[in-house]
């Protein structure tokens, strides 16, 4: 159930009082944070929650970073409206957005618009604010360098607190050293794309209309193949998805070869979200440089 305490701050910050609903329906999907469906009188709502202070910051970085891919009019998301506290709790409300059924050229469309999404380009790679990833912070320090980004505010991090929770010990850290060293020949230059940042399957949705929709983002300006590689690491992505996106802006040769260079940081997330399972996964990459 919604605490009392957002239902009364929403209906004081947004809405003329009486602030009342028909109806709340708990979502699934979510491993996070609570999430549901709110019905008005007058329309339907996606509300998440949480206790004050457990991520700080998640919610308002949310916001900033679906009104950023929203500005871009290529991929749809959720328009938000207001993060904001209430008592014990931390929230977020956006429009909801019902599911639909694929239409014919949806993964077609989808490779095209993500393609039209990694146009949009900044002079250095990172973003004006920090985010998450998952439960984990993702700091977006500005680097000239993709290698400098990718491997301070990307690698370093999930690999210090791997090693701090003994799942990455000290033969994994010397590949990772041998590996930094290789990344400025192995990744071709390319301008700050804006991308998701977290683009695995769980993070779209088919809208009514039948076209693809993004959710939960972690935007920054990053390599674009990093967000191909994140679809690749658990699937679900059809061939013709990155046929399109080819077709509309073709990525440089070997793409294919380097996207295990680009799983390495979701992987360590994982490692340091779910346990250390993940780290063999890691250490097989790794060991091939």
């Amino acid at each position: 159930m919604i605490p009392s305490e957002i239902q009364e701050s929403i209906a004081l910050m947004l809405f003329p009082a009486p602030f009342s609903v028909r109806r709340s329906t708990p979502l699934s999907g979510g491993c996070i944070n609570q999430a549901y469906r709110v019905d008005t009188e007058d329309n339907s709502y996606f509300i998440k929650f949480n206790h004050a202070g457990l991520y700080p910051g998640m919610f308002e970085a949310e916001v900033r970073g679906l009104e950023v891919l929203e500005k871009t009019n290529t991929l749809r998301v959720p328009r938000p409206i207001l993060a904001s506290t209430a008592g014990r709790y931390t929230y977020i409300i956006m429009e909801f957005i019902g599911t639909g059924k694929s239409h014919s050229s949806f993964w077609e469309d989808f490779g095209m618009k993500l393609a039209r999404l990694h146009r949009n380009t900044a002079s250095s790679y990172g973003l004006d604010h920090d985010n998450y990833i998952g439960s984990l912070p993702q700091s977006n320090r500005f680097h000239d360098s993709w290698t400098d980004f990718f491997i301070t505010e990307r690698l370093e991090p999930q690999l210090k607190q791997a090693a701090d929770s003994g799942a990455a010990g000290a033969p994994l850290l010397r590949q990772f050293e041998k590996l930094y060293r290789l990344l400025p020949s192995l990744i071709p230059q390319e301008p700050p794309a804006l991308i998701h940042g977290d683009l695995w399957n769980g993070n779209y949705m088919t809208a009514p209309d039948g076209s693809a929709c993004l959710i939960d983002p972690a935007v920054h300006y990053g390599h674009r193949e990093a967000d191909l590689a994140m679809s690749l690491l658990f699937g679900g992505f059809s061939e013709s998805f990155y046929d399109a996106y080819q077709g509309a802006y073709p990525l440089e040769s070997g793409w294919k070869e380097r996207m295990d260079i680009h799983k390495l940081y979701p992987l360590l997330v994982h490692v340091n979200l779910f346990g250390g399972g993940y780290i063999r996964f890691v250490a097989s990459i790794v060991s091939t440089f």
